[in-house]
């Protein structure tokens, strides 16, 4: 089976990225009264990670697009 190119832009995320997507997913699925914060909690990695060059802007475009619901 081949891999999307989305897939391979979330397999290459770092660990910490990959567990704040699961915590904001579970977070909607609970309906958690802290989904606020596990939104901040994904954005601010998210932020911190292409500043620090563990992930390329590309990456982080897409994950906000895709979880965030953030537009470019």
């Amino acid at each position: 089976m081949q891999k999307s190119y989305e897939d391979i832009l979330e397999a290459s995320l770092p660990q910490y990225i990959r567990k704040d997507i699961c915590a904001l997913k579970e977070g909607y699925k609970s309906e958690s009264p802290v989904l606020d914060c596990l939104f901040c909690e994904l954005q601010g990695s998210v932020n911190s990670a292409v500043h620090s060059g563990e992930i390329s802007e590309e990456q982080a475009v897409y994950i906000r697009s895709k979880y965030l619901n953030m537009e470019n």
